[in-house]
């Protein structure tokens, strides 16, 4: 009494019991559920509710509603564009040079046969990705210092190859190289992960049939290995490509005010508008965040339909 039924599609009945009546039953698991459900709202959601400025003058003095005041100065602002375009520069770039040298580490590492080299190889790669970002910009920066500690400098001194030292991290044109560089020895190892896993999954038939063929070594990396690495390639690609605007920390730490024309991205203009300005106005910084939020939700639904497309499911 008081169960509902329900027909599946191949013709089974089945009997469900009411909503109250179910809840009731697995209380147990919905009190544990509780506290993670309230921590979700408070934190993710709960925030979510301060868009609203973005619509006023907010600043320490005055809450005034002014529309859309903040859009119309931000899309009027040189900085903001110059921000927005960096973004996209170094995110894509950095994406698509990381994911090819991860591609390139994969195969060598899957081509090694010495199986103690390999874990060595292996272990050394990934260690960085542990390494905290502020670290890291610590070490390079005094790798690549101007001064007598700077062991880049000093060593193409000593080779005869420069006769005074680079300013790599305050050069525009040198710090877009060195951030790549620097992504590159940190993110390689643990993008290769995926790859490799890929890579183990691959039918050793396919590679027996090549030796029959007469394929030599190159041959079977080219026309085995690479083709069963393309739909992994493009799925990671697709899934990162969501995430491009969300480019803070690895900047933050390793920029100056020197290279704000290469350097400054949209999370970075946010702070210094918000947290280096005398008298911030947090409304337009909340309006600056909005837009970031928007195109990052435009670039997840349209990463989710190609990833419909490519492989038949998305990602949300």
């Amino acid at each position: 009494m008081g169960k509902t039924q329900k027909v599946t599609s191949t013709g089974q009945v089945i009997n469900k019991k009411p909503l109250k009546t179910r809840i009731w039953n697995n209380r147990g698991f919905y009190l544990m559920f509780l506290p993670i459900f309230i921590y979700v709202l408070i934190v993710y959601y709960w925030p979510m509710l301060g868009i609203r400025y973005s619509f006023y003058d907010y600043t320490l003095k005055k809450i005034e509603f002014v529309g859309l005041k903040h859009f119309s100065k931000m899309f009027s602002d040189v900085e903001f564009w110059r921000a927005f375009t960096n973004t996209l520069k170094l995110s894509i770039t950095k994406l698509l040079i990381t994911t090819l040298t991860a591609v390139i580490v994969s195969v060598f590492i899957n081509e090694m046969t010495n199986l103690f080299a390999k874990k060595v190889l292996q272990t050394v790669i990934y260690l960085p990705h542990f390494m905290s970002w502020t670290v890291t910009a610590a070490v390079f920066t005094l790798f690549l210092s101007t001064s007598s500690t700077g062991f880049i400098n000093e060593t193409l001194k000593s080779w005869g190859w420069i006769s005074q030292s680079i300013d790599f991290m305050h050069e525009t044109r040198l710090w877009p190289i060195v951030y790549y560089l620097v992504n590159i020895w940190k993110e390689t190892g643990w993008g290769t992960v995926i790859f490799l896993a890929t890579l183990a999954g691959i039918n050793p038939e396919i590679y027996e049939a090549a030796d029959i063929d007469g394929a030599t070594r190159l041959q079977k990396i080219w026309f085995v290995t690479v083709p069963e690495l393309a739909n992994t390639i493009i799925i990671v690609l697709i899934l990162n490509l969501a995430k491009v605007l969300n480019l803070f920390e690895s900047v933050f730490v390793m920029y100056n005010n020197r290279v704000f024309e290469t350097s400054d991205v949209i999370s970075t203009y946010i702070y210094r508008k918000t947290f280096l300005t005398a008298i911030p106005n947090y409304g337009y910084t909340t309006a600056v965040g909005l837009f970031k939020s928007l195109v990052g939700c435009f670039l997840v639904v349209l990463c989710n339909w190609a990833s419909k497309k490519i492989r038949g499911r998305g990602i949300i």
